[in-house]
């Protein structure tokens, strides 16, 4: 069954206030996605309550202890407490989830404003469930399904009409904290303020990418990434590549997850995969690719054998205990035409070793269409079949062209949609390429070709818009004015200061936003240039503040190790006590300004990207920001001022009257293990966030809310005096910290190296080899700091452990 157009469904604005209020959810189910959306819901500070079956083999004995009906939803709740990648954003926030059972608890659900079932994919099931749910629900209650497979309309037949209004499908991507996509499903009977509602909710409050899908098989992202992931599997068969050089190919140089195609099958699951294909053949009859979902044989025989990925041990890789020469697992790969393992074989092709030196992902799907080799060859025709597929599921799936590329770029982790890739080689190219294959475009995109327009979005005026198949025009991307995309301002030419690591962008309001873009977003010197030119910029033209942010992967993984590693490996002492004496100014300088200044920071946030926003008025971060002074891992002291500051936040930790010792040895323990918080919740924990700071879901929200904060903190700003009143404790702290570094050792936590480095972080903090407590300056800190820092630059194991890291990407314990 097919719904209407969606848009008479949702009329959500950026201004429409949300008229309900969610407190309190029940999650119906505690399997694997059971139990992670519980987590997804505690990690924004929901009460949640999660229920599950009674165990059916209990003895009657048994069915009296409630700790044995609750047998299965424990065991779920604890196993979040383990899992890897977390679920939760800290482990304390698992106690914001209760548990229960179907039996005993469903009358708790009573006081819930949002039910969501997670149960087994069976209809009759989930419709005994939700016959259940209407029995205690509150009118009113949200009530949703996660079903990747089922109709949603077919689970509200023979509920009420407040239950059907208020039900629809949301559908959301394992694993629930960290894949983006929320698709929101409804049916005939959803309310258009509940349709509004979720879309909005699970934007701001879960962080999600909500995109509006019809009551199709699979839906959105599942109906087009399974196409895509099919399609390559049978054209792995017919080109006779192996599965090590198809990984190879649709990882990284495609814009899509590193681990490639069939590493990614063996992560999700082949019987997973193979049911949301079963579905789609079932009920996509009249699909006209609907042939590209038949597997070849190689997957039949994974079936067969239960080798269905990681889950059973093997798939179409294969861990053994064997190990090679450098100490590493050997992984064996499945050889497709003799269905046997042998050891992986290496991967050369031209077009591969071309894009190697491409960085843009549209550069690398231009270069892959100029070669003819096999690598070549997959993405030309896995892509030619991919803009036939999707150009005919308008309207099917979806009634406009932008929903199915956020649903790709969220559910299935690709940089770029659909139809953004056919962009990158225009849109008659795209054509040509499906026509080679024999497959046909949907005619309006021969419309559009006909009409003189070769892309499916424009930019204008810092504005992206898409094309509109019904007005047969572009429109602006709804919803896009509420995010800050520095991408969509370049076009605009609005650059306000520029040099080559580093530029600023005029965001509005009087706000600057200082974007680095060296590689990694790492600081050398000219980013700490452009750092301390925009300052003063903004201070002599009367701008109202700046953020310093970008929408980058990674806000920074620190300072540039190489530029420090050729002063060091020279020892050319000068120069690098010039640099890193710059490097401390320039993060004083965004602390001690007479404007405002903002971090905004998502992934990596580093080393010296961790001292910089310490150093901030404020930081604004998304959760998924890992934050961490790391320098000991490659033999050094944070010496761009977070030693100093740790030093500073200890010294006003210390409260009168109490042991000040616990608190310096705390601060000392993050620094000397190089402790990095996997969320910005838990930076809070480790000291790197402080009360100025603030957290947001949304990643792509985060240099807007950052520019709010500039203009809150701008009209009564007064600039910060420099601070001359540090508490430190000298030789007293020095000797219990030194013991500290002592018991480090002793538990075989850190070398010899790793002691000497965490001696000279004790000296910092406790402010050298004073004779008792005393007061002293920032200055005074940063000066011993950077002395620290400098000496260690001429030790031999510090060269060794900036040398590994610099050519394998990973630190050296020695």
């Amino acid at each position: 069954m097919e719904t209407p157009t969606l848009e008479a469904q949702s009329k959500t604005t950026s201004n429409q206030k949300m008229s309900r209020k969610i407190k309190k959810v029940a999650v119906l189910g505690s399997g694997v996605m059971g139990a992670g959306i519980a987590a997804h819901y505690a990690n924004i500070g929901l009460d949640v309550l999660m229920l599950d079956i009674v165990p059916f083999n209990l003895s009657d004995e048994e069915k009296k202890d409630p700790r044995k009906r609750n047998s299965i939803v424990d065991a779920a709740k604890k196993a979040l407490l383990k899992s890897k990648p977390a679920a939760l954003y800290s482990k304390g926030f698992a106690d914001r989830i209760k548990v229960g059972n179907f039996d005993d608890n469903m009358k708790d659900i009573a006081d819930c404003d949002w039910i969501i079932e997670v149960v087994i994919e069976r209809l009759d099931i989930k419709k005994q469930v939700f016959e259940n749910v209407e029995k205690y629900r509150k009118a009113g209650a949200l009530v949703t399904s996660n079903t990747s497979s089922i109709p949603i309309h077919l689970m509200a037949e023979g509920r009420s009409d407040d239950f059907k209004k208020n039900f629809c499908g949301t559908h959301f991507f394992n694993p629930p904290r960290y894949l983006k996509l929320f698709e929101v499903i409804p049916t005939p009977d959803t309310s258009s303020e509940v349709v509004d509602f979720l879309m909005d909710y699970a934007d701001r409050y879960l962080g999600k990418t909500t995109v509006l899908c019809k009551d199709t098989p699979a839906f959105i992202a599942n109906r087009v990434g399974v196409y895509a992931m099919a399609k390559i599997y049978q054209l792995t068969s017919e080109l006779d590549m192996t599965i090590e050089e198809v990984d190879k190919v649709t990882g990284t140089p495609m814009g899509r997850p590193r681990t490639g195609v069939f590493r990614l099958g063996d992560l999700v699951g082949h019987d997973t995969s193979a049911k949301v294909v079963g579905t789609i053949m079932d009920r996509c009859k009249d699909d006209e690719q609907v042939g590209a979902f038949e597997f070849p044989k190689y997957t039949k025989f994974l079936e067969e054998n239960k080798f269905f990925g990681d889950k059973s041990g093997q798939g179409f890789y294969k861990k053994t205990n064997e190990k090679d020469e450098k100490g590493r697992k050997i992984i064996l790969a499945l050889d497709l035409n003799k269905l046997e393992y042998r050891p992986k074989q290496k991967v050369s092709f031209p077009s591969l070793d071309a894009v190697k030196q491409i960085d843009s992902l549209s550069g690398r799907i231009r270069t892959f269409f100029k070669h003819d080799d096999k690598a070549a060859t997959l993405v030309q025709r896995s892509l030619a079949g991919l803009f036939a597929y999707v150009s005919n599921r308008i309207p099917e799936i979806s009634d406009n062209l932008y929903s199915i590329d956020d649903a790709l770029r969220a559910g299935f982790a690709w940089d770029q949609g659909p139809f953004q890739y056919w962009d990158m080689i225009g849109a008659k190219a795209g054509i040509e390429a499906a026509e080679k294959e024999g497959l046909t475009v949907a005619q309006w995109v021969h419309d559009m070709v006909a009409a003189g327009n070769d892309t499916f979005y424009k930019l204008e005026n810092g504005v992206n818009h898409y094309y509109d198949k019904a007005s047969k025009s572009y429109l602006p991307v709804p919803g896009a004015e509420q995010f800050i995309v520095l991408d969509n301002l370049r076009s605009t030419k609005k650059l306000v200061y520029e040099n080559a690591e580093a530029v600023a962008h005029d965001i509005g309001d009087g706000v600057l936003c200082l974007e680095f873009r060296s590689k990694m977003n790492s600081i050398g010197e000219g980013v700490l240039t452009g750092i301390n030119e925009v300052i003063q910029l903004a201070e002599d033209e009367g701008w109202r503040g700046v953020v310093i942010g970008n929408n980058a992967e990674h806000f920074s993984v620190g300072a540039n190790l190489m530029a420090i590693a050729m002063m060091a490996y020279q020892q050319e002492f000068e120069e690098l006590d010039f640099a890193v004496n710059a490097f401390q100014q320039t993060t004083m300088r965004c602390r001690y300004s007479s404007i405002p200044v903002v971090a905004a920071t998502q992934g990596y946030v580093f080393g010296g990207g961790c001292e910089t926003i310490m150093h901030c008025d404020a930081a604004v971060c998304a959760t998924e920001s890992y934050i961490g002074l790391v320098e000991v891992g490659v033999g050094l002291i944070p010496g761009g001022g977070g030693t100093k500051e740790f030093a500073l936040r200890a010294s006003d930790g210390f409260v009168e009257g109490d042991v000040q010792i616990p608190t310096l040895i705390e601060k000392f323990k993050t620094l000397a293990m190089a402790s990095v918080a996997t969320s910005a919740h838990e930076a809070f924990k480790l000291g790197y966030l402080g009360n100025k700071d603030s957290v947001v879901v949304n990643t792509a929200r985060n240099i807007g809310e950052a520019k709010k904060k500039v203009l809150e903190l701008s009209p009564n700003y007064v600039q910060p005096l420099a601070r001359t009143n540090i508490d430190v404790l000298g030789r007293t702290g020095l000797a219990a910290l030194y013991t500290a570094s002592h018991s480090l050792k002793l538990g075989k936590f850190a070398s010899e190296h790793d002691i000497k480095i965490a001696n000279k972080i004790a000296f910092v903090l406790c402010g050298g080899d004073l004779t008792g407590p005393q007061k002293v300056s920032e200055q005074y800190l940063l000066d011993i700091e950077r002395e620290a820092f400098l000496s260690l630059c001429g030790e031999k194991k510090t060269l060794e452990r900036i040398q590994h890291m610099l050519q394998t990407n990973k630190p050296l314990r020695n």
